[in-house]
């Protein structure tokens, strides 16, 4: 059978515990996605990452860390990003020295979460700044879809300089809705053409820059019933098809209330994750889970690894290699090396 690893899941403290360890051994277990409860300070995280790679070598270690209030880790020496709307601002100011900020802000961001041994973080958001979402609100960079995505691919150039791929969300745009997808169902009720034109276009030019992309969890009734996340029209025919997109696709969390609803009924995390799946997803995503027992990740590690069994989806290898690529190709500078390089120290200077 061809090896394929799709599940990120989360691990419930600071370091492992047997459970943890257990499902991380899992053939299905491609990653871990940290959150703040992970975090007490850089030692600490380190130990945790090196444990992680101690039991799966191969495990992708990701956070959301985007800047302003989407930043797990704030003290012990890690630098306070501004949220990209401040990139935004100043674009409006002096368009270049915001993209050499955003360039400094992905290298910072990057090179301070791999001298503590994380891979990759899901950013840059590329939602466009309607200013009706208060889940997106100062997340995005602009309103413009052309000043997001170039201020996107300066962030995404820093980063790359750090040695860490990128995520491109939420596809095919978030911004436009006022519903938090955590806890409802957001719909955007545009036609695929509007979309498209507006809120899409980052993804369109960025299409050979973008590593990956993380679709929405809200329902575009004029395009698809389903939600992005889970509908192939959206993931093979459009981001794939029509926009040329060759990197991997992450499900937004499985936990999420606009993951868990699906062509107008509750479903489990199984049905979730195999619905993400069959519609183009390599990797998807499971937070918060593995509190009080942890019950929920291993209802789906084992539902869907009988759901591959009875031919419900295909272990893809183009799918695994997608996420080895997000892997970084080369070592990390420790933390006091880092602080007191060159790159390191001009990217500060230049942060908004």
């Amino acid at each position: 059978m061809t090896p394929h690893a799709p599940l990120i899941l989360d691990v419930a403290g600071t370091s492992l515990e047997a459970a943890d360890r257990r499902r991380l051994r899992h053939p299905l277990t491609g990653g871990v996605i940290l959150f703040s409860r992970n975090w007490q300070n850089r030692a600490q995280l380190l130990a945790l990452c090196a444990d992680i790679k101690a039991v799966r070598p191969d495990a992708l270690i990701c956070v959301d860390h985007e800047g302003g209030r989407v930043q797990r880790f704030r003290t012990d020496g890690f630098t306070h990003l501004p949220p990209m709307k401040a990139l935004g601002e100043l674009w409006m100011k002096d368009a270049m020295a915001a993209t050499r900020a955003a360039t400094a802000c992905g290298y910072v961001l990057a090179a301070e979460l791999r001298a503590c041994g994380v891979d990759f973080s899901f950013t840059p958001v590329l939602d466009l700044d309607h200013g009706e979402s208060g889940v997106i609100g100062d997340r995005a960079f602009h309103r413009d879809p052309r000043v997001a995505a170039l201020l996107a691919k300066s962030l995404m150039h820093g980063l790359l300089q750090a040695g860490m791929g990128n995520c491109g969300k939420h596809f095919p745009g978030h911004g436009f809705v006022k519903a938090d997808s955590h806890t409802d169902i957001p719909v955007d009720r545009r036609s695929l053409k509007a979309i498209l034109a507006d809120d899409a276009m980052p993804y369109d030019w960025l299409s050979t820059s973008l590593t990956s992309v993380m679709p929405a969890h809200v329902i575009y009734p004029r395009v698809d019933a389903r939600p992005a996340g889970f509908s192939s029209r959206w993931l093979n025919d459009i981001l794939r098809g029509t926009l040329g997109f060759g990197g991997a696709i992450f499900s937004d969390d499985l936990s999420m209330a606009g993951a868990r609803r699906i062509d107008g009924r509750e479903v489990s995390y199984t049905e979730a994750g195999v619905a993400a799946l069959q519609a183009g997803c390599d990797l998807v995503l499971l937070c918060n889970q593995s509190l009080e027992g942890g019950g929920a990740v291993d209802e789906l590690l084992d539902g869907l690894a009988q759901a591959q069994i009875a031919g419900h989806w295909q272990a893809n290898g183009a799918s695994e290699q997608r996420r080895l690529d997000l892997l970084p190709t080369a070592p990390a500078p420790g933390w006091e090396p880092l602080m007191t390089s060159a790159a390191y120290l001009r990217a500060l200077d230049q942060l908004p």
